[in-house]
């Protein structure tokens, strides 16, 4: 390392991928993003609901939801005009696929979740536009409901995918203006980029989207090569070469500049999480 050049090296601080909140919301080893949403909750309702009462919701509605709502696996918040406050976007809505050979598995059986889990982070790039890299380097992240036990028992069989900006740990950012394609657009991705309050690595680290008060900025993502996590070793020196060279690109003096690596963990790497983040002060 060339004198003057600071560098600092960390393994991935659960990273937030696809949310199930589906977000840090896929920041915390409970709910992290990339993490499988929870079980759908048995209703306590004492009359059983119909299809005809769980209508398939619709698609480009808007809701007000909070944190926790985005958490949740099932959703029944009310619709709010798209032009007002608003902290979720349906951008897909589908059916799911719950049969296999014959016989009909529960809604919140592992299978059928896996389904909604994978289908959902897929579309939200397509609808987003960009590149895949542009939505990583981004706070926005795919959320998705399906009806509860008892809505599914009366013969509800939709998913829901929604999109939400993460602000902060534990909180959302409103959305506004047009989502779809916002990623193609590169003056309109700095709205939702990814930030820090800190450092990666040091107790003040925290992400939050750029828009809000920051020290440091992801720049760009590196995919660690292999089918199996290859060790943490392996991992960190995947990112070294690449964080350096997208960092001297950017910096004033080729010669003295900062840069951070975080390199996916194996938790994470099981989660989906199969690359790194480079980080520079902003």
């Amino acid at each position: 390392m060339r004198p003057g050049r600071r560098q600092r090296l960390l393994p991935g601080a659960l990273l937030p991928v696809v949310l199930a909140l589906g977000v840090a919301l896929t920041g915390c080893t409970s709910e992290e993003p990339g993490d499988p949403k929870p079980s759908a909750p048995t209703s306590t309702a004492t009359t059983p609901a119909t299809a005809d009462e769980v209508p398939v919701p619709k698609d480009r509605a808007c809701f007000d939801l909070s944190y926790a709502d985005a958490l949740a696996p099932t959703n029944s918040s009310t619709p709010v005009d798209c032009a007002e406050k608003h902290t979720s976007m349906t951008y897909a809505v589908g059916e799911l696929d719950s049969a296999v050979q014959g016989h009909l598995l529960s809604v919140d059986s592992k299978r059928v979740q896996a389904q909604v889990a994978r289908v959902c982070p897929e579309r939200l790039s397509r609808f987003l536009g960009g590149t895949p890299e542009d939505l990583r380097l981004t706070m926005l992240r795919a959320v998705w409901f399906t009806p509860t036990v008892e809505e599914s028992d009366a013969g509800a069989n939709w998913f829901r995918c929604d999109v939400i900006a993460v602000a902060a740990d534990g909180k959302l950012d409103p959305l506004t203006g047009r989502l779809a394609g916002v990623l193609a657009k590169p003056e309109a991705r700095g709205k939702y980029a990814m930030c820090a309050t800190a450092e990666p690595g040091t107790p003040d680290f925290s992400r939050v989207v750029c828009s809000r008060e920051h020290a440091w900025r992801a720049i760009r993502t590196v995919d660690v090569p292999g089918a199996d996590y290859p060790g943490e070793e392996a991992a960190r020196e995947a990112g070294q070469g690449p964080c350096e060279d997208a960092a001297r690109d950017r910096a004033d003096d080729a010669l003295n500049f900062t840069w951070g690596y975080e390199w996916p963990t194996a938790a994470q790497w099981r989660a989906g999480q199969t690359y790194g983040l480079c980080w520079i002060p902003d």
